[in-house]
């Protein structure tokens, strides 16, 4: 795991392994409560083009921040990149670098968030099996343009997205 740090984890997560999803996620060890900061990712910033070149690992940790741009990790193994997906999240996005919770999260709980709240690509598609009874068995860069998500997360998405969420309503 990395021992430099450029981003910023809350300090009642931990990583942990997580047989369910095959590699390691982020786990409250105590309470946090509604609108608590999770994390603010710190990175290197790259065109789409950039990010396109990347090996699947760095791909894999990568976040879209704005349209055509992509954030990824300055180290490998750093704990605040490692949040999975779910269907039914408990974190969304207060800007397109932090992650807030969106309700109470018990300790042990895992802290999620749907990939549909920040991506707009196809770079970080696959089958779902995150097991909520949400859940849409596959995950797509198109996801965000759901009507049921945007009704769901609003307030939530990474701002380029709501941006576009916005717009698209202002013209119905």
């Amino acid at each position: 795991m990395a021992t430099e740090k450029y981003s910023f984890l809350h300090p009642d997560i931990e990583m942990r392994s997580t047989s369910q999803k095959g590699s390691y996620g982020l786990f409250a060890t105590s309470l946090i409560p509604a609108g608590t900061l999770l994390t603010m990712w710190g990175g290197k910033v790259l065109t789409q083009e950039e990010y396109a070149q990347l090996p699947p690992f760095l791909m894999t940790h990568g976040l879209q921040i704005e349209d055509g741009l992509f954030m990824i990790p300055l180290v490998e193994g750093e704990p605040a990149d490692y949040f999975n997906h779910c269907c039914d999240p408990n974190a969304g996005f207060s800007s397109p670098i932090s992650l807030i919770a969106m309700r109470d999260i018990q300790a042990g709980e895992e802290i999620c968030f749907d990939y549909a709240m920040s991506e707009d690509n196809h770079f970080d598609e696959f089958p779902c099996g995150c097991g909520a009874a949400t859940c849409r068995g596959q995950v797509t860069g198109k996801d965000w343009l759901r009507p049921e998500l945007q009704d769901r997360y609003f307030g939530f998405f990474s701002p380029y997205l709501q941006r576009r969420i916005n717009l698209i309503h202002s013209t119905k």
